[in-house]
């Protein structure tokens, strides 16, 4: 009897110890939020389900590896990028993982300043959308993309150049160029929605030429805190009826960032060249970032007229008068030796 008393009990520590190892939760998940979660290709089941717990999909990793092991999933889950939900159970999560990934989203990165056919250059190398059908959509189409965003209204030539938003996005395999071009169209209203654009208003300006200026302080400036300023001296020469003689503007037409511009470059014939035509150019030169918009709409309060680079670390000097831009430019040259 005591034999069979000791057995019973045996048994018991045993179920409970499996219990514990493999069926317990080992934390406390909260269902239903979806997450994504990446199997990398050579992934054991333990180390997707330490993944997965660390996301919060399942909540004892030692039962999922149980569960694995006696449906004969090991080696059947296939990586890539998931869309899961925490809470899941082991068989409903190694179903899905044995299915494939059905969301394996490419990252690309479009930086400030780009101009369009920068943009259509790394969507090509990075996420395979021709960059011929891009551009003839993003050049010439503004139109075809106005009515779903008013702000597009009016833009110069029918080109989007300003409007796609610079971001990292995460676009889905197969995205075509029209729908790239949605989704930073889109990301564009956004970031906008909240601009205050009643200064720039009451100088006269429309909001594609804010955006138009934006484009502009984002090519000249590298540091947040100058964007501002080189606005205020934007809106000061446009109030002294001066030309803006912008480098960035010259630059944007010969498709190459310079130190210093040629007196050969300052002809251009373009109606880009701020040089020869008063007021702003037609249209954007690049993708602004919501900082240079920022400027733009909300310019500092300054009397500047002139700035030059003299910094290294792309800082300008900022003057009110020529003569004093006339010794900054000097010390510009002998910082960068030309």
């Amino acid at each position: 009897m005591a034999a069979v008393i000791i057995g019973a009990v045996v048994a018991v520590l045993v179920a409970a110890g499996v219990w514990l190892f493999f069926i317990a939760p080992q934390v406390d998940v909260t269902p239903g939020k979806t997450v994504r979660v990446r199997v990398a290709s050579g992934s054991s089941t333990r180390d997707i389900a330490n993944k997965l717990l660390d996301a919060g999909v399942i909540a004892n990793p030692n039962g999922f590896a149980l569960h694995s092991r006696l449906v004969g999933a090991d080696g059947r889950m296939q990586p890539g990028t998931y869309e899961l939900t925490t809470g899941m159970s082991n068989a409903d999560a190694i179903a899905v993982l044995e299915t494939g990934p059905l969301l394996d989203l490419i990252s690309v990165t479009i930086p400030e300043g780009f101009r369009v056919d920068q943009v259509a250059e790394r969507l090509e190398r990075v996420a395979g959308i021709p960059k011929k059908e891009f551009l003839a959509l993003a050049e010439h189409e503004a139109p075809r993309f106005a009515e779903r965003h008013p702000a597009l209204a009016g833009v110069y030539k029918g080109s989007l150049e300003g409007y796609l938003f610079p971001k990292t996005y995460r676009l889905k395999p197969g995205t075509t160029a029209e729908q790239a071009i949605e989704i930073m169209l889109s990301q564009f209203d956004e970031e906008t929605a909240s601009l205050d654009y009643s200064y720039a208003e009451s100088r006269g300006l429309t909001r594609a030429q804010v955006v138009t200026m934006a484009s502009m302080i984002e090519r000249e400036s590298r540091l947040d805190s100058e964007r501002p300023k080189v606005a205020s001296v934007i809106y000061n020469r446009l109030d002294r009826d001066m030309r803006l003689k912008i480098d960035a503007t010259i630059e944007y037409v010969l498709r190459e960032k310079r130190l210093r511009l040629t007196n050969a470059d300052l002809y251009t014939k373009t109606p880009y060249n701020t040089y020869l035509h008063k007021g702003l150019p037609p249209g954007p030169i690049s993708s602004p970032g919501i900082a240079s918009l920022q400027a733009a709409t909300a310019p500092a309060q300054t009397d500047f007229i002139y700035y030059v680079l003299t910094g290294k670390d792309g800082s300008h000097t900022f003057t009110t008068n020529l003569a004093d831009f006339l010794v900054a430019k000097k010390k510009s040259k002998e910082v960068f030796g030309r």
